[in-house]
């Protein structure tokens, strides 16, 4: 079970969208047909960008077409799970393109997956973050009032193939997030590791991390 890894770079979301459905695409067409096909793990960063799923509110998102312009940032309406997020500079975007069934996993299973590889991550810094219930992500400190979110998740399958992937934050400008009601939450904050540990953190060391993390899950 090969997985074969990616990494984008910094490269603009529409871009990044059309790129991933292509491949998201062909592994489908490959899988019917019977004919041989890689797994993918993309990783990349986005400039400023929000995208909101098939099930988001457009209230969760709190400036105008202009403001967003003021802001240099942009707003997608996207074909993934899950209500708005933000990315941008500073955070790691990771978007698995796998055949779930040859990982023997269902979807619930695999979002789960996502979430501990970035659990698993957190804790090699020292960070305690976990799950928080009823609202997919990781999360730091969940079931107390200083409930903040490290890693959004969204994911879209079709014949049992993924795309989309999750969001963890770095070294991510936190101020984006006040524009929106991060995940359709007004009550609850967000994190990154350079918050967490008063310290900017080396991307590719985290993509390294993360890449081990998901590869030794999946191939279990």
């Amino acid at each position: 079970m090969k997985l074969n890894v990616t990494d984008w770079n910094i490269i603009p979301y529409a871009d990044a969208w059309t790129r991933q459905t292509e491949w998201f695409d062909a592994l489908i067409r490959a899988k019917q047909a019977g004919e041989e096909y890689e797994n993918h793990i993309i990783l990349c960063e986005h400039p400023h960008v929000y995208t909101l799923g098939r099930s988001g509110k457009e209230g969760n998102m709190l400036l105008s077409e202009e403001q967003l312009q003021k802001i240099g940032a942009t707003l997608y309406h996207i074909d993934r799970g899950g209500d708005i997020t933000y990315h941008g500079p500073g955070q790691l975007v990771c978007y698995p393109i796998l055949n779930l069934e040859e990982f023997s996993l269902g979807l619930k299973e695999y979002v789960h997956l996502l979430e501990e590889a970035v659990i698993r991550v957190c804790a090699s810094y020292g960070i305690a973050a976990g799950r928080l219930e009823k609202a997919t992500g990781v999360w730091l400190e969940g079931d107390t009032p200083r409930a903040r979110k490290i890693c959004a998740i969204g994911v879209r399958s079709s014949h049992f193939v993924t795309m989309h992937g999750l969001a963890l934050n770095v070294n991510t400008d936190l101020r984006y997030f006040s524009y929106i009601n991060p995940c359709g939450f007004i009550d609850k904050g967000v994190t990154s590791l350079q918050q967490e540990l008063k310290r900017e953190v080396p991307m590719e060391e985290v993509k390294q991390c993360l890449c081990l993390e998901l590869q030794g899950l999946m191939q279990r």
